[in-house]
């Protein structure tokens, strides 16, 4: 049975096209996002619109993550990529690329979601603020940075990390803005995972979470000030959003330095004691396991890992 009609409540006021699949949306809302703030960088909306051309199929929503900063107004930027193979026969972004400046849509006037740094680890935690973003999953960090930095143009940035993963070097949108920011002390590192067909790239290369491998970590490390082996829940915090596999990775790859997962299905399947606080967090927005917790053969050497990295932090 089709979704019921929506009535369009928003205008797209602009769009930033970085290539024909990737796109920044600017939406105004009718009614401007109430609160103070109007929300909180890290949360989202849900967007949607009618299919027109097979109404039939009647409308889709979907929720997405604001770029904007809270600072710069009531209109939201949406950092989205257009699905090539969409789970359904009705997916949003093949309903929103055709879309003009001045066309309406339909927002959700309601901010959603903890993956914020005051539901996470608190606005007053001193630690690096390590953010993994693989593809548009950039779009909450580029929020918090773009809030901090816009409430004050000199506010130090340096506990503020952003790996930020893509295909090819067209598709890290806001490189240039991140780079500017280094200025102000932010670690910026993007990273492309098919260089071989960027022949013009000198940046790094690999995916995402490949920073996190065993014989990459200790040039991170070195990157931020830190000596080896000192990329551990007493320096940093992890947050990650993006593809599921960049996010089951990253956890597999920090298991031995002791970082633990906020959510409750994955700290039961590593045994985490409740009064051991979380230190890494990811957006997720589905139910699909990020990492097998009813496999024992993975879960087995997981745990021990984990618990022998925490034994070692506590003594430290």
């Amino acid at each position: 049975m089709p979704s019921k009609l929506l009535a369009y409540n928003a205008t797209l006021v602009d769009r930033i096209d970085y290539t024909s699949a990737l796109t920044t949306f600017i939406v105004r809302p009718d009614e401007p996002l109430t609160g103070d703030p109007p929300f909180i960088p890290g949360q989202y909306v849900t967007l949607g619109l009618n299919n027109e051309e097979r109404p039939e199929l009647g409308s889709v929503r979907r929720p997405m993550s604001i770029a904007s900063a809270p600072a710069e107004g009531n209109d939201l930027a949406f950092y989205i990529r257009w699905v090539s193979k969409p789970e359904s026969n009705n997916p949003l972004t093949h309903l929103l690329w055709p879309l003009a400046v001045g066309d309406r849509l339909y927002l959700r006037p309601k901010n959603i979601g903890r993956f914020t740094i005051n539901h996470t680890v608190g606005n007053d935690d001193t630690r690096l603020r390590v953010c993994v973003a693989a593809g548009t999953g950039l779009a909450p960090f580029l929020s918090m940075v773009r809030e901090v930095h816009m409430r004050d143009p000199d506010a130090d940035l340096s506990k503020w990390v952003i790996l930020h993963g893509a295909s090819y070097p067209d598709d890290l949108g806001y490189k240039e803005e991140l780079e500017g920011l280094r200025a102000r002390g932010l670690h910026y590192f993007p990273t492309v995972s098919r260089p071989n067909e960027a022949p013009d790239w000198r940046g790094d290369s690999g995916r995402v979470e490949d920073y996190f491998r065993p014989e990459r970590i200790g040039e991170l490390e070195s990157q931020l000030g830190l000596a080896t082996g000192e990329l551990d829940p007493r320096r940093a915090v992890i947050l990650i959003c993006g593809l599921q596999g960049t996010i089951g990775m990253t956890i597999l790859r920090l298991n031995d330095r002791g970082f633990v997962p906020e959510t409750r299905k994955l700290r039961r399947a590593l045994e985490v004691p409740d009064d051991i606080a979380p230190t890494l967090f990811f957006e997720q927005y589905d139910n699909t396991p990020v990492i097998p917790v009813n496999d024992e053969e993975v879960m087995g050497p997981l745990r021990a890992s984990l618990a022998a990295a925490l034994a070692n932090l506590s003594e430290l």
